[in-house]
This record gives C-alpha cells, sequence and structure tokens, in this order.
C-alpha cells in the first residue's frame, strides 16, 4: 500500500503542554537503535548536552532486541565504506569474544573458506557467484551490543531515558521544540533545540507533519536455538550436499521463508541465530497486524523445531534459547524529505555532493535526512528518504548508523553555530565526520556514478566552511 500524505499530524505546541518538563537538552534523540546511539553519542562528543530517548529497557533495537546479528553492507570490493561508531562497536565486542569476522588474508572466494566462514554470514550476499566471496562482516551478540551501547551513551556523556514511550512532537511555527513521552510515572515532555528522529518508523517525523510514504516489507521474529553441535551440522551438509539442501529446504517451508542460509553460528558456542521465518502481509506500524504476527510467527518456529531436531543431524539436542523481543520490521513509513533516494540512485552508485553517510558502494545525500515542512528535525535510520524499492536496498545496520553520527554532528553544528538544521552547511559535516573516524562519501569511490558538478560542489563546500 502507499500513502504518500500526511495522515498522523498530532502535534502540540509548547502552550499547550501540561506534562511536567523533565529535561531540557541541547539536542533530543528519539529511539536508542544503532542509528539513535549513534547520533546520541555523535552529538555528545561535538559538545553539546544530548538526552535520548528509548522505550525499550535496553538499548541496541534491531541489533540487540530484533536479534540481527550479523552487520554486513560495509564493503566497496576489498574498501570498507561504513566506518565510525560502528567500528567501535566491533572493537569492543570483539575484545569480549562476542564478535567474530574474517581476518583480511581470509577476505576472498574459495570453497575451503566458504567452508569455514558460510555459516558465520560472513559473505558478500550480493554475489552471485558459487560459493559467495567471504568478506568483511561482523557475527555479534546481542548482549554485547547492548553492553557497548551503555559504555558509550555513559562515557560520551549523554541523559538517557528509558522505558519512555514517544507520543507527541511539541511544534511551535513549524519548528520542533520537543517531544511528549508516555511513561509509568505519567506523560513527561523533553524539549530541545534539536530533535532526530530515529525511531525506525519516523514516529517523529510523521507526527510533526512530515511527508512520508507508508509501505509494507517481510516482517520476521528472529530466534536462537541452543544445544547445536555446529561441527556435526557443517560436515554433514558439506559431506552430504545434496541431502543437506534437501532438508533445509524442507524446513525453510515449515518457517515459511528465510534466506539462503536459514541458520548461522554465533560468538556463543553450541548457539545459532535463525533470521527466520520470513512473513508478508503484516504492516510494522499496525499494532493488531504486529500481534497477528507474533503469533503467526511463533506457530511456525514451535512446528518446524520438530522437523529441525529430527532430520538435521547435529540438531538432534536443539532448544529454543530465546525468540526476538523485537519483531524485524524492515519498512513502514518512509519519509520524503528534501532528496528522495531512487533504485536508480542506489544501484548506479550516484555520489551526491551533500553526501554525509555510506553504505555498501551508496551514498545518502544529507537532504535525504532532512524532512520538509518542519524546521530542526532530522531522521536517521532505515525510514530516511527514500523510495520503497530504495529501502530494501540500503537498510542495513552499519549504514543506518552512519546517518545516526551525521545527523548527530550536523544537530551539534547547527546548535553551536546558532543555525537551523537545513542552514548546516554538508562540507562541515563531512569534515567533523572523518574527525569522528567515519567516512562520509565526500570523496567517491572508482565506481561511483558523479555528477558532472558534483566534485567541484563539495570542494566549494568545503572551502565555504574552514575549521
Amino acid at each position: 500500500m502507499s500513502n504518500p500524505v500526511n495522515t498522523q499530524n498530532l502535534a502540540i505546541n509548547s502552550d499547550q503542554v501540561d506534562a511536567p518538563v523533565v529535561r531540557r537538552s541541547d539536542v533530543v534523540v528519539v529511539g536508542g537503535g544503532p542509528a539513535g546511539v549513534s547520533a546520541a553519542v555523535a552529538a555528545a562528543r561535538s559538545g553539546v548536552d544530548v538526552t535520548l530517548v528509548e522505550r525499550y529497557p535496553a538499548l541496541g533495537g534491531l541489533a540487540s532486541g530484533g536479534m540481527v546479528l550479523v552487520l554486513d553492507d560495509m564493503i566497496n570490493g576489498d574498501e570498507i565504506t561504513v566506518q565510525g561508531i560502528v567500528n567501535e562497536y566491533v572493537e569492543r565486542m570483539a575484545r569480549r569474544k562476542l564478535a567474530v569476522y574474517p581476518p583480511v588474508e581470509e577476505r576472498k572466494t574459495s570453497t575451503e573458506l566458504w567452508n569455514k566462514w558460510g555459516r558465520w554470514g560472513t559473505f558478500n550476499f550480493h554475489s552471485h557467484t558459487n560459493p559467495k566471496p567471504i568478506c568483511y562482516a561482523v557475527a555479534f551478540d546481542p548482549d554485547g551490543w547492548k553492553i557497548t551501547s551503555n559504555e558509550l551513551v555513559r562515557e560520551a556523556g549523554v541523559h538517557l531515558r528509558m522505558h519512555s514511550w514517544f507520543s507527541r512532537p511539541i511544534v511551535d511555527d513549524g519548528a520542533l521544540k520537543g517531544v511528549v513521552v508516555e511513561t509509568k510515572a505519567g506523560p513527561q515532555a523533553i524539549m530541545g533545540d534539536v530533535v532526530i528522529d530515529t525511531t525506525g518508523d519516523i514516529d517523529v517525523a510523521s507526527r510533526a507533519g512530515a511527508p512520508y510514504e507508508h509501505d509494507k516489507y517481510l516482517v520476521t521474529l528472529v530466534f536462537r536455538l541452543g544445544g547445536v553441535d555446529t561441527d556435526a551440522a557443517e560436515k554433514f551438509e558439506q559431506e552430504n550436499p545434496r541431502q543437506a539442501r534437501a532438508i533445509n529446504r524442507r524446513i525453510k517451508r515449515l518457517l515459511g521463508g528465510a534466506w539462503e542460509l536459514w541458520w548461522l553460528k554465533t560468538p556463543i558456542p553450541g548457539v545459532v541465530w535463525c533470521n527466520t521465518p520470513h512473513m508478508t502481509g503484516y504492516d510494522g506500524a499496525d499494532p493488531e497486524s504486529l500481534t497477528n504476527a507474533e503469533f503467526a510467527a511463533r506457530e511456525r518456529i514451535e512446528n518446524a523445531l520438530v522437523a529441525i531436531k529430527a532430520d538435521l543431524p547435529g540438531f538432534e539436542n536443539a532448544y529454543v534459547v530465546d525468540v526476538a523481543q523485537q519483531m524485524g520490521v524492515r519498512q513502514t513509513r518512509l519519509l520524503q524529505g528534501e532528496y528522495v533516494v531512487t533504485k536508480e540512485d542506489v544501484v548506479n552508485r550516484r555520489h551526491f555532493s551533500d553526501s554525509v553517510a555510506r553504505g555498501r558502494d551508496y551514498y545518502t545525500p544529507y537532504r535525504a535526512l532532512l524532512p520538509r515542512g518542519v524546521d530542526q528535525l532530522l531522521v536517521a535510520g532505515r525510514h530516511y528518504s527514500a523510495t520503497p524499492e530504495a529501502q530494501r536496498m540500503s537498510r542495513e545496520i552499519p549504514p543506518c548508523m552512519a546517518q545516526g553520527q551525521a545527523t548527530g554532528i550536523a544537530a551539534a553544528l547547527a546548535v553551536e553555530k546558532g543555525l537551523t538544521v537545513r542552514e548546516v552547511p554538508a562540507g562541515e559535516i563531512q569534515l567533523r565526520m572523518r574527525d569522528q573516524g567515519a567516512d562520509p562519501g565526500d570523496k567517491p569511490s572508482a565506481n561511483a556514478t558523479v555528477d558532472a558538478d558534483s566534485e567541484n560542489t563539495v570542494h566549494d563546500q568545503t572551502l565555504e566552511t574552514p575549521r
């Protein structure tokens, strides 16, 4: 379905706020997932006061609560294109032995390397070769992600308010002034000069009156199995590939859909990650639809487990360790911002002069993080300004984190320089992204499609905003 017209203008103005104001900050970030933590940490490191609001009892969003346990979409050939805060997560989790990735010398194509790394999910899933190339991607543990999120937020000095469910934006004369959240203590107001929407469904932007499109894609309730002899399971499929494929096809039919590999190894021995069942026809922004999806997914998991234990060597003693706290929603409301990224932009690797974030081999312009019709509001994450087709190709966690880092820096610049977020020069965001160890995409890769005036524009923006 598609609905490009705003239908949820639920904003109130400052005079209508009857909830107690519990916090005033320069920047308010709504949503504590990967993009939200990146935004809050980047803004705080830039020297402004930041409040991060999260509805769940833990940070991490779909990386932890949704248990999407592989970081990918970070490479363009041998080039690692997504850098910055995501690197800090990987380094800290690896020190705890809660992240696994192939060393540089093993990032290539061979049957031997596929047998070693394929079941970690560390391969180029866009490749059509067989076996697929092993590449830089990271398998990690969800609690490792939560711990790392806590560390980064605490060290940066971010004021964190969990158990706080966003309810209404506060808008004066077309500009965001804060948000109202629902809590066990009742409604509370948090005021800020800039608000960043990292809810995943543009909850803030849509209710503030920004135009958007509403679509839907697959939803998945991820689960983990314990008691698995992964060595035996891999040995069986490598020695009996035809029989293993037949068994896995039957299991995937019972689950109702999955990617090529329905189970992957995790850093915890004997525990595997199951990115399935894939279910269509559910709306991730509709509570009734989500309720139905939860029931349908658990029924599929329970039914499939019987066959998994009976038919698949290595899984004889398997049991359900846990089911994700959050439904894996891939697409709902998508911003229609100052620029709407298209499928052609992604496929053709179009470079933008105002690129502030990268994914795989594509670029995100600052304009795609700026809502139309509302000021002092930025967005970052899977709900960024893109067509549904483009978003399905550019919604992975690492690129969303890069967007978050860019918006955190942009918000801090706006506060620091007394600008609206629309007035912040993209060139200055690019400079500060690089200062923070990120790649904003200001320098196009060799395979990018570069507009005729793109390089000159980037140069001019940088010259106009000296550090």
